[in-house]
């Protein structure tokens, strides 16, 4: 069983005074989204940040841009650490699963919440949506975001990696998951001491990855998920979304049988160079030492 929720049953006001004492961190990966990151950071710094307080720190990890992406966020009011600075002798990237593991190093809430950030018309109730249900069901441990995603002016069409593989494979090889709308979208978040026990895919399989991993050492019922509305994004190039597709049943056959995971995985494709797949592992924070977990990390 998966239980379902709808953003507009969140009112980030209304959250305050659920969230009591606890911590809540906001986190966006970004690697060279210079053009919409600004109005996301600033949308949630003045309304969540500022406003209401719900949430406490705003952080964005730089995941070697090539671009003025960490200049816009900072000035729109994050705090902008490079993934390359963070635990570089476990990881160098680039990354998103590694950006997103990261993260967990450089932050310090109950409650942490991630969102993509090539989002545009964002709106908080990206961030809301998702935090009002840990806010409000204790029991939960992880909510995940789902949304309409109109592609090429059509209201509908987005997602192809997610109908077209994810969700055959979690039909096939994970079907108490596939009551999930969207197991690869970029909004989500979960408890610490649920986030900390698991190992995060380092490339784009992270989606799928935490899924899996958290239903298998919590159970279903610790997981839930959010309508959230109308997403629009940047829709990727197909040579672009091969190598995300790869990664993603790299990561679905790694936790199904180890033995149909092969190293190192190459997406061969004709008339193109072959892509190497990014297929490592980032431990769960909870197995990193002391001196790791409480290294503190600069502005970029």
């Amino acid at each position: 069983m998966i239980r379902t929720f709808h953003h507009r049953d969140a009112r980030a006001s209304s959250l305050v005074e659920r969230k009591g004492t606890r911590r809540i961190s906001v986190c966006l990966p970004a690697r060279n989204e210079a053009a919409t990151i600004g109005p996301i950071v600033a949308a949630i710094h003045a309304e969540l940040v500022r406003s209401t307080g719900l949430v406490d720190e705003l952080v964005v990890i730089d995941d070697h841009s090539e671009d003025d992406t960490a200049a816009v966020a900072g000035a729109a009011g994050a705090r902008v650490v490079r993934a390359a600075d963070i635990l570089p002798d476990l990881g160098l990237g680039p990354g998103k699963g590694q950006a997103l593991w990261k993260s967990l190093h450089v932050t310090d809430g109950d409650i942490v919440t991630w969102c993509d950030a090539d989002i545009r018309q964002f709106d908080v109730r990206f961030v809301v949506g998702v935090l009002a249900p840990l806010l409000e069901h204790d029991d939960l441990g992880f909510v995940k975001g789902f949304y309409d995603r109109p592609i090429d002016h059509h209201d509908s069409g987005g997602g192809r990696v997610t109908e077209l593989v994810a969700r055959p494979l979690v039909s096939m090889l994970f079907p108490h998951l596939s009551p999930i709308v969207q197991p690869l979208a970029g909004e989500y978040g979960g408890r610490r001491d649920v986030l900390e026990q698991v190992p995060f895919a380092g490339g784009y399989g992270v989606e799928l990855g935490l899924l899996i991993d958290i239903a298998a050492r919590f159970g279903t019922l610790a997981i839930g998920q959010v309508d959230l509305g109308r997403r629009i994004h940047r829709n990727r190039p197909l040579d672009e979304l091969g190598p995300q597709a790869a990664a993603i049943m790299f990561t679905a056959l790694q936790r199904a049988d180890p033995g149909l995971a092969v190293e190192p995985a190459v997406l061969t494709r004709p008339g193109v160079e072959p892509a190497v797949i990014d297929h490592s592992q980032m431990p769960p924070v909870a197995q990193l030492d002391e001196r790791r977990a409480h290294t503190t990390y600069g502005i970029a």
